[in-house]
């Protein structure tokens, strides 16, 4: 195995997959505000209003908020995004544009992971001298709290993936540093000295360099940390440091004056100043962005459908979009649990009953969305195109429907409960075109819908109250957490990520073939050969029929005028990169 292999010799780009013709960089003026030559989709494979100027205010909003800033118990792609600003980790995805943008580069580590041949050893050596914004030095044991608190807390921190739990020699043991308090805590994450961290899998990794990418490795000092509490005052490692924390209202970052540019190759941090707001309305987001008041939407998901005519149709608006694929597919979770999803062909009548193109017209057509048939999307490594369920134009099949409903025991069809976010208009646009549909062939679908940042943790991805409700459907969207099939599906459909609370397998899947083949996949070393198996658990997936693909989510994002150094970052589901991103303003 050659463990240098990047993400981009293996991952399929999104410019390709768009087919786009950016035009590349924009130009520049001497105050650095950047010129007019930009058009759409220069965001691309381009960097748009470059910029080497230090100093203005970057203003993020959000209509919502995360589902926690703390790199050690957040899910968010976004918060993956943001998060390196003040928090740095093993590895990190290399801000730039374009397929550069896949390749994953040394961070905190002096370079990328060091396996043994069978990929169940990684070696990483940190940066001598890089402090906490204490001053304190980083040091390979606050990588490995860090990991020991993300992955064996869930008491305290539900919210993120559990892949070290589930790949750690005693993984299944560990009762997580707030129950052992000894200072040894996992066996399998030795730190050998001050600047050495192995890592001792029980079972074959061989994306290990992806997972170290993930926020969890970013270190954080034991004796700060609070638990859940710790996100009120995060100690920074990045360029930035957190000067006020409100769950409600945002969050101000200013300089950390203990980050020294000499030991991070990859941030250039020229925002003097960063503000985060929370619970902005979806449409008013928008407004701010055309009003160029603000300087990106944090979550990336793009431009209201609302919102999108009143761009589309200028040339000098349009001009300053870029529309990429997301790396994400909008699905309907159906949970196996929830009667009558226990039975298969209840579950196959849902899949012929959706009308994913009146969903995809819904939203706002092609530039939101295109019919998916997969769960893993085209700009994902490992994608393979099939069709389990094929209906005429992704307009669904009535009489296919109805075939299944009286194969599992319901002719006349059933109700049944349907989740979805109610701060993503999108979604419920999405959900309720979908109860349309449903509705033609006797599915009644009481729809719910609640705050996405307490989606999973209190609802959806709460067995319990999934349960306790009868909500046997549940809207989801998903992005790859790192741009392979595994990064994509093993969170989703494996049955270790069932969780109580915060889990991200809604069906509650289970499936001993499912489980199987991921991991048998994972084990593989030959890069080739183990991208081609994720398309084979897709299908295994689609057999089941627990999910339905609806469609792959495209995101038509808008860069005001003061934006400098905008691009689409691939590895983050198509929002742009945060690490680049600077104001003229």
């Amino acid at each position: 195995m050659n463990n240098r292999k990047t993400a981009s010799a293996i991952a399929v780009t999104l410019a390709l997959a768009l087919g786009a013709t950016a035009c590349g960089s924009g130009d520049k003026d001497s105050d650095g505000k950047g010129g007019g030559s930009a058009k759409a989709d220069a965001g691309l494979t381009g960097i748009v209003n470059a910029s080497d100027k230090k100093g203005g205010t970057v203003t993020y909003e959000h209509s919502s908020g995360p589902d926690s800033l703390d790199p050690g118990n957040t899910y968010y792609g976004w918060v993956q995004n943001f998060s390196r600003l003040y928090a740095r980790t093993l590895v990190t995805f290399k801000p730039a544009p374009g397929k550069e943008g896949l390749q994953v580069v040394p961070d905190l580590a002096t370079s990328l992971g060091k396996a043994s041949p069978d990929a169940k050893t990684w070696t990483y050596t940190i940066r001598k001298g890089v402090k906490f914004e204490d001053g304190t030095e980083i040091t390979a044991k606050d990588v490995k709290y860090a990991v020991e608190r993300s992955n064996f807390a869930p008491e305290a921190l539900s919210n993120g993936p559990t892949y070290f739990k589930a790949y750690l020699e005693g993984g299944d043991k560990y009762k997580g540093p707030y129950k052992d308090k000894s200072e040894a805590g996992i066996k399998s994450i030795e730190t050998p000295d001050k600047y050495t961290v192995v890592f001792k899998l029980a079972k074959p990794f061989a994306d290990m360099d992806y997972l170290a990418a993930f926020s969890q490795t970013a270190p954080v000092p034991r004796a700060a940390d609070k638990g859940a509490e710790y996100v009120q005052k995060i100690v920074s490692s990045g360029p930035y440091k957190f000067d006020s924390y409100s769950e409600s209202r945002g969050a101000t970052l200013s300089r950390n004056p203990q980050w020294d540019p000499k030991s991070d190759p990859i941030r250039k941090a020229l925002p003097d100043k960063i503000e985060l707001k929370f619970n902005v309305n979806a449409t008013t987001v928008d407004e701010h962005l055309l009003a160029d008041t603000s300087t990106a939407d944090i979550a990336g998901t793009g431009l209201q459908s609302k919102t999108q005519p009143k761009v589309l149709v200028k040339p000098a608006e349009k001009a300053k979009t870029d529309n990429p694929y997301a790396g994400a597919t909008q699905y309907l979770a159906l949970n196996v649990n929830v009667e009558p999803f226990n039975n298969a062909d209840c579950r196959k009548a849902v899949q012929y009953a959706a009308d994913k193109a009146g969903m995809v017209n819904a939203i706002g057509g092609e530039v939101k969305g295109e019919v998916a048939t997969t769960l893993i999307p085209p700009s994902v490594s490992g994608y393979t195109k099939f069709d389990t369920y094929p209906t005429a134009g992704g307009k669904g099949d009535a009489a296919k429907a109805k075939e299944h409903l009286t194969k599992c025991g319901k002719p006349n069809g059933f109700k049944t409960v349907l989740t979805a976010r109610s701060d993503r208009p999108d979604e419920v646009t999405a959900a309720t075109q979908l109860q349309e549909s449903l509705k033609k062939v006797g599915i009644t679908a009481e729809i719910k819908t609640f705050p996405a940042d307490k989606y999973f943790t209190d609802f959806a991805g709460s067995p319990k109250w999934v349960h306790d409700n009868k909500a046997g459907m549940m809207m989801m969207a998903w992005g790859a957490d790192w741009p392979s099939g595994f990064g994509y599906l093993d969170q989703i459909v494996n049955g270790s990520a069932i969780k109580p609370s915060g889990g991200t397998n809604l069906m509650e899947l289970d499936d001993p073939k499912i489980n199987k083949a991921l991991q048998d996949g994972i084990g593989t070393i030959d890069d080739a050969q183990r991208q081609a198996k994720w398309g084979e658990v897709d299908k295994l997936v689609a057999e089941n029929a627990s999910v339905v693909p609806l469609f792959y989510k495209k995101n038509l994002l808008y860069r005001p005028e003061s934006a400098t150094n905008v691009t689409v970052a691939e590895a983050y589901l198509g929002m742009y990169d945060y690490v680049l991103m600077g104001s003229a303003k």
